[in-house]
């Protein structure tokens, strides 16, 4: 399985998954929604930075010149559209089962502002997780290389 595919079905499951529970929060105690949405919203974007720290960690570790890193943008950006389109296809058929209210959203709007909510929820977080796994994959570098940094031009 591709990583981009894995990240993708883990995130928006996870997705799915927050919006099933968050929509029988609401039927129980519905004075706590925005709390319970706001933790729906950080436990989301939290996993999407923690799994982004840890890609630009180890690509800092494989490619040690900022120059060579892998393109990392692209998966998570593959991840994110499969992730946001998938998660609002299963909550779209989820709403059809008895007892699971998901906001009766319907089709037109689960494939497309649903999912590109998602979609960025996923993204931006993914990348800003990126940028500072990369920032201490170069520490690790520095800390293990006794404190030298390779310049930028020369191979390393």
């Amino acid at each position: 399985m591709t990583a981009w595919l894995l990240r993708a079905l883990a995130l928006g499951g996870l997705a799915v998954v927050l919006r099933v529970l968050l929509g029988f929060a609401m039927g129980y105690i519905p004075t706590y929604g925005v709390w319970l949405r706001l933790l729906c919203l950080v436990v989301l974007v939290g996993a999407a930075v923690a799994w982004g720290v840890r890609d630009g960690r180890a690509d800092r570790h494989e490619h040690p010149n900022p120059e060579h890193g892998a393109d990392l943008t692209i998966r998570w950006l593959q991840t994110a559209v499969v992730a946001g389109v998938g998660s609002g296809l299963v909550s779209w058929l989820l709403d059809f089962l008895p007892k699971v209210d998901l906001g009766d959203g319907g089709l037109l709007f689960e494939a497309t502002a649903a999912s590109s909510f998602i979609v960025l929820l996923v993204f931006v977080p993914g990348l800003v997780g990126v940028a500072v796994g990369r920032r201490l994959g170069s520490r690790d570098n520095e800390r293990s290389a006794g404190g030298v940094t390779p310049a930028l031009g020369s191979p390393a």
